[in-house]
């Protein structure tokens, strides 16, 4: 058996299946729960039947995993010849799960550290990239902590919703409470920060928010090195419209995905979600 610090995340870290095979990265699910089924999410819900889900007016909630999926997890790495493992996941500000994987850590068979990120979607999904080529290349538990950590201080992430209706259900809104009374007309571009959902601009249509959306995430961007992805919930033309105005106008683009979220994430945006995520290499 090999013998490495092995890499958790969570399945809002929305990394394409082949991306967490390659580099040995394990996904604990999150639960959606759509009227009284609890589905776990990326297997037994998806994105497409989420959306239908709000689209009716259907109760969706969500929940995190229990420690007992985190522990058989963390056994399982061990079990591979794990010295070590580095548990990252979803900002702590929208979830239990990072206390549920603390819960675990505790009686693990090898030291586990577990990690709040601040992060979600691929803001998540880049943190545990980095952290997995660290382990690759050898790096101690403490050195892929610390990649995880450097990823998560340099990325960025930017929202435009239709709606703060769903964030508002949640909870998950922040700053952005204050644009509820505002009128209709109001497209909110929001941005994670801190952990939470906060309000960054204000603007009058959709079509000026997606612009102003690509604006700020090009300028973020710069000339550097960057990987971005760029996600969606119900609107894959808009997302690939974005993606190709990003290709043409970023110079240092060194990787672009385009994928739409998973139910969690899609339980609290809504179906009309297009978000951006600037990650520094």
């Amino acid at each position: 058996m090999s013998r490495h610090v092995a890499i958790v995340t969570d399945s809002t870290a929305y990394l394409p299946a082949r991306t967490m095979e390659r580099h040995g990265i394990t996904a604990v699910p999150l639960t959606v729960v759509l009227g009284d089924q609890a589905l776990e999410e990326g297997t037994e819900i998806s994105a497409r039947s989420l959306a239908l889900a709000l689209q009716k007016r259907r109760s969706v909630t969500t929940s995190r995993p229990s420690p007992e999926v985190f522990a058989a997890a963390y056994r399982a790495a061990a079990e591979k010849g794990a010295t070590g493992i580095v548990s990252l996941h979803l900002s702590a500000e929208f979830s239990g799960t990072y206390d549920a994987a603390l819960l675990a850590a505790k009686d693990a068979a090898v030291p586990v550290r577990v990690v709040d990120t601040g992060m979600v979607a691929m803001a998540l999904g880049f943190c545990a990239l980095a952290a997995a080529e660290t382990a690759e290349a050898g790096g101690t538990q403490d050195e892929v902590v610390a990649a995880a950590e450097k990823r998560a201080a340099g990325t960025s992430a930017y929202f435009y919703v239709d709606t703060l209706e769903y964030l508002r259900r949640g909870g998950r809104i922040g700053a952005a409470q204050a644009l509820l009374g505002s009128a209709l007309a109001v497209k909110p571009l929001l941005e994670l920060e801190g952990g939470r959902i906060e309000l960054r601009e204000k603007v009058r249509t959709a079509s000026k928010a997606i612009a102003r959306l690509e604006e700020i995430a090009a300028e973020r961007a710069g000339a550097s090195p960057v990987d971005i992805a760029v996600h969606h919930l119900a609107a894959p033309d808009r997302a690939a419209a974005l993606a190709d105005r990003l290709r043409a106008r970023v110079p240092g683009l060194a990787e672009l995905h385009v994928s739409e979220v998973g139910a969690v994430i899609g339980a609290h945006t809504g179906p009309g979600l297009l978000g951006v995520v600037v990650s520094p290499r």
